[in-house]
């Protein structure tokens, strides 16, 4: 395991305080005085006053930057905050919440990065090291923040790191680093799609020679990594291939690809992924077999939620931008009724222009997404102004015919209407039941 260095100076000043940010807060509380603001007045925020953190809501924090020592950024909270242009004028050290967890996390990590499918192959690869029987904390931009598994013992931790969370890193060493793979996401954010790739290939730049980077073909790690090298693809150059329907690696024949239970072309990508990262580790082929022929995926990625007089309703919230979109559309082979649209996070929809064409009999569009949408995708199938998801749901199923798919793929975020992707999610998966007569589930909260 890579050597840590120490947590910079207290004070400190966590600026954002959701799920990440308050969970680094209550992490930091044993290392020093701990102060904390965030513009609104977040509902995890609730508790840190009486934990003994200093808390200032509805607050730019610029008061609190003069007693910083260090200002840890939560990964939502942009560069041009001002609390934190305030520390960098004044040469107060900014880094992020996955950077001071990992200093403090006693265990080997593996972390996994890219445009989409990170939530999905971490979960795999935990899958895989539970198969092994090795203890495994899965962890990162969904779920459980890292700074939650300050103190548990785990002997991998496997994490998913966003371009938000890289772009704060400045030690960060990872044992193992994935890249999935790049197309344009959080324009909004980085400002250009060169900006959004450097802030990802960060995820390789510290890692040591005795490490391991894994890549797509045709991806290269920052700078000529230092790590050795893996990557994964259709071509038989790759350390783990697929060819002739077959998944091997370094040559030697893993398992056909129709045992593979997760739906979609993508998910192969993931898949290969995965078993590319266990494999050069050191976990047994066994163990990976196990895995991809029983892993049945993740809440919001391509979940069957209900079905209706054989019209299958699924999930696939956690699409926020066109590519992950256009790989749910392409999972089915025709006779989708795709609701599309939110907020949105800049860059254009006209890549949706094919899929949408050749695998959709409708869309339905949300949000404040759906004039883009409506002129990027004109011409491609029949496209419903709906406004809402509910009214959105409720055309669809309408539509929808025996052996169609209602299918929620939205391409953009959910923040115009929305907590997050999962609410959103939630939300499509009771109007799909209830629609469909089957028991609610309350949506989450």
């Amino acid at each position: 395991m890579s050597d840590r260095p120490p947590l910079p100076p207290g004070p400190y000043l966590v600026v954002g305080l959701r799920v990440s940010g308050a969970a680094a807060a209550r992490m930091l509380l044993s290392h020093g005085e701990v102060m904390g603001c965030d513009l609104g007045r977040p509902r995890e925020a609730a508790g840190l006053s009486e934990a003994g953190v200093e808390v200032e809501l509805e607050s730019d924090g610029l008061e609190l930057v003069r007693r910083a020592g260090t200002v840890v950024k939560s990964p939502g909270v942009p560069a041009h905050a001002p609390a934190v242009a305030a520390a960098g004028a004044r040469g107060i050290e900014v880094v992020g919440e996955l950077e001071i967890a990992w200093r403090l996390i006693d265990a080997e990590f593996v972390a996994v990065t890219g445009t989409n499918g990170k939530t999905t192959t971490v979960e795999l690869l935990g899958a895989i090291h539970r198969a092994e029987g090795v203890p495994v904390a899965v962890a990162g931009n969904v779920g459980t923040p890292l700074a939650e598994l300050v103190g548990k013992r785990s002997d991998i931790v496997v994490c998913e790191a966003s371009s938000f969370q890289l772009e704060d890193a400045t030690a960060f060493a990872p044992e193992a680093a994935v890249l999935l793979n790049l197309s344009e996401d959080h324009i909004d954010r980085h400002g250009t799609f060169a900006a959004y790739r450097d802030a990802k290939l960060r995820i390789f730049a510290r890692q040591r020679p005795e490490d391991v980077a894994v890549l797509q073909l045709g991806l290269e790690p920052v700078g000529g990594s230092a790590a050795r090298v893996v990557r994964f693809g259709r071509d038989e150059s790759a350390e783990l291939s697929c060819a002739g329907g077959t998944l091997r690696y370094e040559g030697s024949e893993l398992l056909a690809t129709e045992e593979i239970r997760l739906r979609g072309a993508h998910n192969l990508d993931n898949a290969m992924a995965a078993a590319a990262t266990a494999l050069a580790r050191g976990i047994a082929p066994e163990a990976v077999r196990e895995a991809l022929r029983t892993f049945a995926g993740v809440p919001h990625r391509l979940e069957e939620v209900a079905e209706r007089d054989g019209v299958l309703f699924v999930n696939d919230s956690k699409a926020t931008n066109p590519d992950s979109a256009r790989v749910g559309i392409e999972a089915f082979p025709g006779g989708v009724h795709a609701i599309l649209g939110g907020s949105l996070k800049g860059g254009s929809f006209r890549a949706l222009r094919a899929p949408v064409a050749a695998r959709c009999r409708a869309g339905y569009l949300i949000g404040e997404a759906q004039d883009r949408l409506a002129a990027d995708l004109d011409g491609t199938v029949m496209l419903h102004r709906c406004g809402t998801l509910e009214r959105a749901v409720e055309v669809a199923t309408a539509a929808a015919r025996p052996g169609e798919t209602v299918l929620l793929s939205p391409a953009c975020a959910s923040f115009d209407a929305f907590r997050d992707y999962e609410q959103r999610g939630a939300v499509f998966g009771a109007l799909a039941r209830r629609l469909a007569g089957m028991p609610e589930v309350a949506p989450a909260g």
